[in-house]
């Protein structure tokens, strides 16, 4: 009986090894992209335009070593010659991080650096990586339970060695498309009735809740809470209800079992100018909630001087949460309806108890059959 009941799961995770990585871009734009010499401020407004969070930097090829020493190229399609190689990736997250942090700079100065100097402020830029287009969904699964949360896939491949493994780190082709975890969680709520023998599985059953959970406080300043963020490679903090202790320099503090108040993340930095950016670093982060909630009445578009509000097309939004009985197909859908990438689990009295996030989600799913044979 256990036998037939692991090769029934085995059987329904064909639905993860069976479809191509390719089949999930398609239809997806091609990559939006800025060139190195491009300043922050420039890349900003790159991101605003497109409502997006992240965009990897080109640069001339050769003179470069790439994210993480790699070496990811684009060649011109009819010639072959390499026309430009992308040395990393630039969020807005990592915006921030370098306009709180130069402190001594004139904002405007700050603004006009070249955006190819603030790669690596968080951890993300240093991770480029490319996934081959005929990779199955369930082998891009494995780098991004590991905390990628973009890779580059070839719009065509010209992939030298057919041996080559799927996952790559250099590549060469005419153009790429930009894969997400978003995309990859997307998928798997698509397909949750075929993955039901685990996406109907509670969290707290699937053990997939991080509950060692870093958070701030909430009257710690904006751009204590990014410096933070920073130190800890984190992309999201809860925010707890507590006083920073003034004797100590700021820091983040454990968060189980502390009442929660919302969060900070990267997801929330996205749609925001330079003049929201500026504002934000110098308010406590219950002040921030409080304006943006002043700012949702007045609708999106507000002036940002005569309202003292925020001209910001996403704004600071409740924490998104659920408990140790959800589902996980239930956990995937809130964070998918919120545009968030980790869901915050609390107790009936709105206490946190930890965090399920997009890589813990692809990690338990991904590994699922391999627990079952080993319980």
């Amino acid at each position: 009986m256990e036998v037939a009941m692991e090769e029934n799961v085995e059987e329904k995770m064909g639905v993860l090894k069976h479809t191509k990585v390719q089949q999930l871009v398609q239809r997806k734009g091609r990559l939006v992209e800025v060139p190195y010499s491009a300043t922050v401020g420039d890349t900003l407004n790159a991101l605003l335009a497109k409502s997006i969070l992240a965009v990897p930097v080109a640069a001339p090829p050769g003179h470069w070593v790439g994210a993480g020493g790699s070496m990811i190229m684009e060649a011109d399609k009819s010639t072959g010659h390499v026309r430009k190689q992308f040395i990393g990736m630039v969020s807005v997250l990592d915006i921030l991080i370098h306009v709180v942090e130069e402190e001594g700079d004139d904002f405007a100065d700050r603004l006009s650096s070249t955006v190819a100097s603030i790669i690596g402020h968080s951890r993300e830029g240093l991770s480029l990586w490319t996934i081959s287009p005929t990779a199955s969904v369930y082998e891009a699964m494995e780098p991004m339970s590991k905390g990628i949360h973009r890779a580059l896939v070839p719009v065509e491949s010209l992939m030298h060695h057919s041996n080559q493994i799927p996952v790559e780190l250099m590549e060469a082709s005419p153009g790429y498309h930009m894969l997400t975890q978003t995309d990859m969680v997307e998928f798997l709520l698509t397909h949750a009735k075929d993955l039901e023998f685990v996406t109907g599985l509670s969290i707290s059953t699937l053990g997939v809740v991080q509950t060692s959970v870093l958070a701030a406080p909430c009257n710690m300043k904006v751009m204590d809470v990014v410096k933070c963020m920073r130190n800890v490679s984190l992309t999201a903090v809860a925010i707890v209800d507590g006083v920073p202790d003034s004797s100590d320099a700021p820091k983040l503090v454990i968060g189980r079992g502390m009442k929660l108040v919302g969060e900070f993340s990267a997801s929330d930095l996205r749609g925001c100018t330079t003049e929201v950016l500026q504002a934000w670093s110098s308010f406590s982060m219950i002040d921030l909630f409080g304006r943006a909630s002043r700012a949702q009445q007045f609708g999106i578009g507000a002036d940002f001087h005569a309202r003292n509000t925020f001209e910001c097309k996403e704004m600071v939004s409740p924490p998104v949460t659920c408990s140790l009985t959800s589902s996980l197909e239930e956990v995937m859908s809130k964070a998918l309806q919120n545009r968030v990438h980790q869901v915050w689990v609390i107790d009936d009295q709105g206490l946190l108890l930890g965090v399920v996030t997009f890589s813990d989600i692809l990690k338990v799913v991904r590994n699922f059959p391999l627990q079952q044979q080993l319980a």
